[in-house]
């Protein structure tokens, strides 16, 4: 064989060689176009997510693209997802909705969309016209395949959240793998798949958030176990007791208004002793967790106990709790209203008292009639009666009824038990008049002479009798004549209606409340200027001679015309005193010329 044959067999076996070597260089699957994982591009956005009970839709999902050459016509894709990392709070992941949003194909070719949903690990997929399946990452991940259609490049945009229905859209960050598998008809198989990882981000409600909003914060104590709202004035027995006396209502909130933990620290002195559940102590230190009821307890010893109350973030106002002894050591009585009258007289006296250390008392105390004689009048001498203690202006007060049955006066004394037997300490006595005289005059009365312009002042309509007492607790039906009370000037707006010519007169006497004994009183908003006159005239509930003309005056001082007038005086003085120094520099500069000649 020539050597020329030789190099002519050698090269023929080298070029079937590289052509060979060519037609085994195409891809083993003849699919989407690309080397082997990378057929497509993948991209996505996060999902911001929404807890149980919120909405999950595609307001709030991310995004997922998929893209890539399509050699046949016949080829397609799916995509599948697993669940990757979860929240520790949750047993398992929420799961997917997939939701195909947008699609491009080359040459103006739309791709075939197949929506499949899956049923059991090997079972027979179903279509799903809508074009969207739920994804969950176990045996029943479904898929939703996408054809080209013809040759070309295929995109495909998905929105992706998690199923409304799932219980497990718990806070926190959630990743699935989305898993993109080509499938073409060369090979009867899939290609090789891609991944990219989605991610669902959900955000703790504000409700759930653990910082203190500090101006939210409250601490309050009161009678109630379960929550109290305001500050009560508390009085309770100093004698050792397992009974709470009061309970301080702590609630510590964040910037929503809802429960936020925080440590409490609670300290008490002078009398009392804190218990929070079992434990208890002077000073207690809770780790609350935003609605807290720290008991106080009554520990033997009597007098004003003074609580603090604190959290890392605010100090609250101290709240007190007033310990007396069992038994009273004084007990002063007084007259509350002035005249009673026949019948139920409920606060016709009033009683002060203090215990040995000199707290107030507020025990049981009884009021009693000091001798039969007076019994006649009203009240008993034998058996006391029940007296009820109040706060009035911050005095801690017993008023005691007096039921009356004759016109007349009567002595009466106030105890601390229900039998005077058994009673360690005695008021002095006092005397009351009961009166059933009827109206002789009404008297109108203004509680101050001046007023500022829109300040509020009390009008009081008395009743009195032919010696001048006040008849309290009583309704007349015709006090005052037809229009009630008229005024020289219309009162500001919030004033009481003053027409009324059926009056009920007051039992007692109050220094919270606009109350007089014997009196009806108005609130009124003063005009803003000048002398105001209220005019009434006495009805066919009093006597005839007292049924004339009556009247009060008050005054309202003009502040802007005080202090224009004070201006212009001192204008007036100020131009005087000009004057007088251009007279006296006139008078210096002669002096001067006359010295100098």
């Amino acid at each position: 064989m020539s050597i020329t044959t030789n190099f002519k067999r050698i090269a023929l076996v080298a070029v079937a060689a590289l052509g060979m070597g060519v037609l085994s260089s195409v891809p083993s699957q003849a699919v989407f176009s690309g080397s082997a994982g990378s057929q497509f591009t993948l991209s996505t956005t996060a999902a911001t997510g929404s807890l149980n009970g919120a909405a999950s839709d595609s307001t709030t999902a991310g995004t997922l693209s998929v893209s890539g050459l399509a050699l046949l016509g016949t080829e397609s894709f799916t995509v599948t997802t697993v669940a990757k990392t979860i929240p520790s709070a949750n047993t398992s992941a929420p799961a997917l909705r997939l939701l195909v949003v947008d699609s491009i194909g080359s040459s103006g070719s739309t791709p075939v969309l197949t929506g499949i949903s899956g049923t059991s690990a090997g079972g027979t997929p179903a279509a799903d016209s809508a074009l969207y399946t739920q994804l969950v990452g176990d045996s029943r991940a479904t898929m939703i395949a996408v054809g080209g259609g013809t040759q070309g490049y295929v995109s495909v945009k998905y929105k992706f959240f998690q199923d409304t229905a799932s219980t497990q859209r718990l806070a926190g960050t959630y990743v699935y793998s989305a898993i993109v598998t080509p499938y073409g008809p060369l090979t009867g198989g899939a290609g090789t798949a891609q991944t990219i990882d989605i991610t669902v981000t959900i955000a703790a409600a504000a409700t759930a958030s653990t910082t203190v909003s500090p101006s939210l914060s409250t601490a309050f104590i009161g009678t109630s176990s379960s929550s109290n709202t305001s500050d009560a004035a508390i009085v309770a027995e100093a004698t050792a007791s397992a009974t709470p006396a009061a309970y301080i209502s702590v609630r510590t909130y964040n910037a929503a208004a809802a429960a936020a933990a925080e440590s409490i620290t609670v300290t008490i002195a002078t009398a009392g002793t804190l218990f929070f559940g079992t434990v208890g102590g002077t000073s207690l230190t809770i780790a609350g967790d935003g609605s807290d009821e720290i008991q106080v307890r009554p520990d033997g010893r009597s007098g004003v106990a003074v609580i603090t109350v604190s959290t890392p973030t605010r100090t609250f106002a101290a709240k007190n709790v007033t310990f007396y002894a069992k038994a009273a050591k004084t007990l002063t009585a007084s007259v509350f209203n002035p005249t009673l009258t026949l019948g139920s007289n409920p606060s016709a006296i009033a009683v002060t008292a203090v215990d040995a250390n000199g707290t107030n008392w507020a025990g049981a105390a009884y009021i009693v009639a000091s001798a039969a004689a007076d019994a006649l009048v009203g009240g008993s001498a034998t058996t006391p009666v029940a007296c009820t203690y109040e706060l009035i202006a911050d005095t801690k007060t017993h008023f005691c009824p007096v039921s009356t049955i004759a016109t007349g006066t009567a002595k009466f004394k106030v105890i601390d038990a229900a039998t005077v037997a058994l009673a360690t300490a005695t008021s002095n006595e006092v005397t009351v008049t009961v009166a059933n005289n009827p109206v002789a005059s009404v008297k109108l009365a203004f509680n101050k002479a001046t007023y500022q312009a829109g300040e509020k002042a009390y009008i009081t309509v008395t009743a009195l009798d032919s010696a001048g007492k006040t008849l309290q607790g009583q309704t007349f039906a015709n006090l005052l004549a037809t229009g009630g009370i008229t005024t020289s000037y219309a009162f500001g707006n919030g004033s009481d209606t003053l027409t009324a010519v059926s009056i009920p007169t007051s039992a007692f006497n109050s220094a919270t409340s606009p109350a007089t004994a014997g009196a009806k009183t108005y609130t009124v908003y003063m005009p803003t200027t000048g002398s105001v006159k209220i005019t009434a005239t006495g009805g066919a509930s009093v006597a005839l001679a007292g049924q004339v003309e009556v009247s009060a005056t008050a005054t309202v001082s003009d502040s802007a015309t005080a202090a224009l007038a004070a201006v212009t005086a001192l204008a007036t003085t100020v131009a005087s005193l000009k004057t007088l120094i251009t007279t006296l520099t006139n008078l210096v500069l002669k002096i001067q010329k006359k010295v100098k000649a």
